[in-house]
């Protein structure tokens, strides 16, 4: 089985915006990021993205748009996330137990890559990234903003999350 990092998109490794973040000229990763990914890589865990993009159901941006900016953070990234999962939908639009807080993505994640949920962490800056994650027994690490009691731990940012990690 293995280990795996999962990891929210926006606010964890790109900075955040209001107004959504869909295009690969505005996508900003966020310091730190790149290097705390290969720590990751080096221990040998997997990184697997999940990220809600209600965006897209809105209409205010499309998969393609999305896709542009993931083929650019795999490149700042030096190709070190295994996988995007994204939940497409948004609640006023298009109901899912894909996006989160439900866990349809983690599931998918964990059944196709043999993820052992007991040595794996979601690293999210948002309530709604750890609900599933705790209900599918994975540690989590909130960073930067959002107060949370459902955090089992908290960090500044990503980089900073590592110490937790890494004990």
């Amino acid at each position: 089985m293995n280990k795996c990092v999962f990891l929210d998109r926006d606010g964890v490794l790109n900075r955040d915006y209001v107004d959504y973040v869909y295009s690969a000229n505005k996508l900003e990763i966020l310091p730190g990021a790149a290097d705390a990914l290969t720590s990751l890589k080096r221990a040998g865990y997997l990184l697997i993205v999940i990220t809600n993009q209600s965006g897209i159901a809105k209409g205010i941006y499309t998969r393609e748009q999305m896709h542009e900016c993931h083929q650019v953070m795999q490149k700042a990234f030096n190709h070190q996330i295994d996988h995007f999962y994204y939940a497409p939908w948004h609640p006023s639009v298009s109901e899912s137990l894909t996006r989160k807080p439900g866990s349809l993505m983690f599931e998918k994640a964990i059944a196709k890559f043999n993820i052992d949920t007991r040595l794996s962490w979601m690293i999210g800056d948002k309530e709604r990234d750890l609900v599933p994650a705790k209900k599918l027994g994975i540690k989590t690490i909130q960073v930067d903003n959002d107060d949370s009691r459902m955090a089992d731990y908290r960090a500044q940012n990503l980089a900073d999350a590592l110490e937790v990690i890494f004990g």
